[in-house]
């Protein structure tokens, strides 16, 4: 006889304490129940149920057998269950959690093209520039840009983005154009004030040496799209993505501050929780933005 059938007769004769309230729930007879505990018994060479004319109980081995059995079935039932979820369409409720600079200006002009095509799916987007905790916090995944903190994650990449120095070239001409890291010192800087680091920029010098670079700036701001109108307006000198700068680069908006310096390039990551398996709107959702990115970055935006 088949074992998990064996399980389950047993286990669903300890819930219903009898055989005929077991074979009603199982829709089989119930000699049918009795001869698969009796086969589980004698595969297992113990007496599992105490049988009397009034109830049916455990005994001692067959309650720690219970247990087990019962953990069993349940796992047999989620990975049915499992099976089933991954062929059916994509649906529900997607939590994202993505940076407001890239969610503005790369994620919302594309999510009317993704619910038209999964019309089950409904999306909450939350923009914000916090570090989110994706399962305590109750989120489905998240847009990540950079490096990857948390390496218990899974994570998929999206495309890449170059980060460098710009401003306007109404600034250079007012007051000069550095030649190198160390002259930033005489130069007004635009900050982010949401960085970790604070108002710290991480350079790379062409040796290759890594440079840190803190210097009071004229304005400090946790938006980068404020910071990218005010290095356009002239105010100063701005480290941002070309997510967000490209356009106006290719406008003459502004220019590389010091173009000898080598670009860093940082990756744009889905990031989602641990598991055996992706929810199909989770892997819905990444497949799409990955075809929506896969000819963007690190400088075509």
């Amino acid at each position: 006889m088949d074992r998990l059938t064996e399980m389950e007769a047993f286990a669903t004769v300890v819930d219903q304490g009898g055989f005929t309230d077991a074979a009603r729930k199982m829709g089989i007879s119930k000699s049918a129940v009795s001869k698969h505990v009796s086969s589980l018994e004698t595969r297992l060479g113990a007496r599992l149920l105490n049988r009397t004319t009034r109830r049916v109980s455990p005994t001692e081995i067959g309650l720690a057998y219970y247990d087990r059995a019962r953990r069993v079935l349940n796992d047999a039932g989620e990975a049915d269950a499992l099976v089933t979820a991954m062929q059916s369409a994509p649906s529900g409720l997607l939590r994202v959690s993505v940076a407001t600079d890239f969610g503005v200006n790369h994620l919302s002009p594309v999510l009317g093209q993704f619910l038209h095509s999964y019309p089950e799916i409904t999306v909450n987007m939350i923009l914000n520039n916090r570090y989110v905790e994706l399962i305590s916090e109750g989120f489905d995944m998240a847009i990540r840009v950079g490096d990857l903190e948390d390496s218990s994650l899974r994570a998929r990449k999206l495309t890449e983005t170059y980060k460098r120095m710009i401003a306007a070239p109404s600034y250079f001409e007012e007051f000069g154009r550095p030649e190198k890291i160390d002259d930033l010192n005489d130069h007004k800087l635009l900050h982010y004030s949401n960085q970790a680091s604070g108002n710290v920029w991480k350079l790379t010098a062409p040796s290759g040496e890594k440079r840190q670079v803190r210097t009071a700036g004229s304005l400090t701001v946790n938006d980068g799209q404020s910071l990218l109108n005010a290095a356009i307006g002239g105010l100063g000198i701005a480290y941002l993505p070309s997510f967000l700068y490209a356009d106006a680069m290719r406008q003459g908006l502004l220019v590389d501050a010091i173009p000898d310096l080598p670009m860093e390039v940082h990756g744009i990551y889905a990031v989602y929780p641990p598991g055996r398996y992706t929810q199909p709107k989770v892997r819905a959702f990444i497949d799409f933005l990955v075809e929506q990115f896969r000819d963007k970055g690190p400088e075509d935006w």
